[in-house]
């Protein structure tokens, strides 16, 4: 199933971004290999769906900053685990999001 079928299935509400991080490093530039309890947490990852946005106090919404297909960097901790076809994905809120990769 490609990526935009399994998105089919779960769409993110209101302001929620969903995200897949990156890989842990598992070796280093020298070439060796790094222990899983001392690799990184991994604070960077790709937005994979987001919702329309958050509704303000005068009923307009307020779209999410971020698109499908940004890098971004997220907050050491928080977001909620969401699993789908026995893939890893996180659930932040938009404003959480730490910022985004620009090139």
């Amino acid at each position: 199933m490609g990526i935009s079928q399994a998105f089919w299935k779960f769409l993110p509400m209101f302001d929620r971004v969903l995200v897949e991080r990156l890989a842990a490093e598992t070796v280093t530039k020298g070439g060796i290999m790094i222990p899983e309890k001392s690799q990184a947490k991994v604070l960077q990852a790709t937005v994979v769906a987001v919702g329309p946005g958050s509704t303000n106090k005068d009923g307009k919404v307020t779209p999410v900053c971020v698109k499908v297909g940004d890098k971004v960097m997220l907050p050491e901790y928080g977001g909620t685990k969401v699993v789908l076809d026995d893939k890893d994905y996180f659930l932040f809120r938009d404003g959480d999001i730490l910022g985004k990769y620009v090139e």
